[in-house]
């Protein structure tokens, strides 16, 4: 049993009911920035659940997470997407890897020149911000419909079990919250924008596949709302290391880690900011493909 895991938890379903009722009804703005807060740490701990923590039965680890409190992700197939991504092989890939932001070239080319210009927008920082939960739900949902439609029961299952989880919250906000629904949905595309702040560049083309993933040594707020997560390689080489353990594990072989991934790495997010929030990191199409 992790107690920080389980204590992180009992705090962000904490902060998550106390935006959504006493924050919101003193002063609604605070009431949506709790709410956008928790909701992305509830993501983060998610994340964290299917890794196999804080216990070591999957059933009880997933019930913790149940309530969808960003309404969009479906537990199942995020533990599925993110799971089969975890293949270090297939990082990048922009068919084989569920969390890939790159792009077939050869697709690229047949796009339109508006939906490049949105791509393009959405590969800097201040993009990913402001539209990058909306062209991400879009294309989940879309790679989704297509495996349903072709008879992917897996798939089925995860929305099906999704909408309890659903409605947990839409009895909470109806029965007991104080915050309007137009205010929660702002809240949840500010908790998706604030997650996509860490997957920004947390992986890159690379011939290597070592190569790939990003070390972020941000020690700030931004890494404890991703649980160290920004220690991207150190976590993709021991994905069973719990998130409080994570700065140790790297702090005592870090010249190993920057090695490993070719020192693919920022000081902070302060430095992702600067570099980043106003021109891409890397174009759309994959630069590597189909090597890569």
């Amino acid at each position: 049993m992790e107690w920080p895991t389980l204590a992180l938890l009992v705090g962000a379903y904490g902060v998550w009911a106390l935006g959504t009722t006493w924050a919101a009804a003193f002063w609604l703005p605070l009431g949506i920035v709790l709410v956008a807060l928790s909701g992305a740490l509830h993501s983060s701990l998610s994340h964290e659940v299917l890794h196999g923590h804080p216990f070591r039965n999957p059933l009880l680890n997933a019930a913790l997470v149940f309530p969808a409190l960003t309404l969009v992700v479906p537990y199942l197939r995020f533990k599925d997407t993110h799971l089969a991504h975890h293949n270090d092989a297939i990082i990048t890939d922009p068919y084989d890897d569920p969390e890939s932001n790159y792009r077939d070239p050869r697709v690229w080319a047949r796009l339109p020149a508006w939906q490049k210009r949105l791509l393009a927008f959405n590969n800097t920082l201040a993009g990913r911000l402001l539209v990058g939960p909306a062209i991400g739900q879009w294309a989940f949902m879309a790679t989704d419909w297509r495996a349903i439609r072709a008879g992917d029961r897996r798939v089925l299952a995860g929305w099906l079990l999704h909408v309890p989880a659903v409605a947990l919250v839409v009895f909470w906000m109806g029965a007991v919250a104080a915050m309007p629904w137009w205010a929660y949905l702002a809240s949840v595309y500010g908790a998706l924008s604030i997650l996509k702040i860490r997957t920004f560049l947390e992986h890159q083309a690379h011939e290597k596949p070592r190569a790939r993933t990003v070390i972020v040594e941000d020690r700030g707020p931004l890494s404890l709302l991703f649980l160290n997560n920004n220690l991207h390689v150190v976590h993709h080489m021991h994905p069973r290391v719990p998130w409080y353990r994570l700065p140790a594990v790297y702090a005592a072989n870090r010249a190993h880690y920057l090695a490993r991934n070719d020192s693919y790495r920022y000081a902070s997010y302060a430095e992702v900011f600067a570099r980043y929030f106003r021109r891409a990191k890397d174009p759309v199409p994959h630069p590597l493909w189909p090597r890569g």
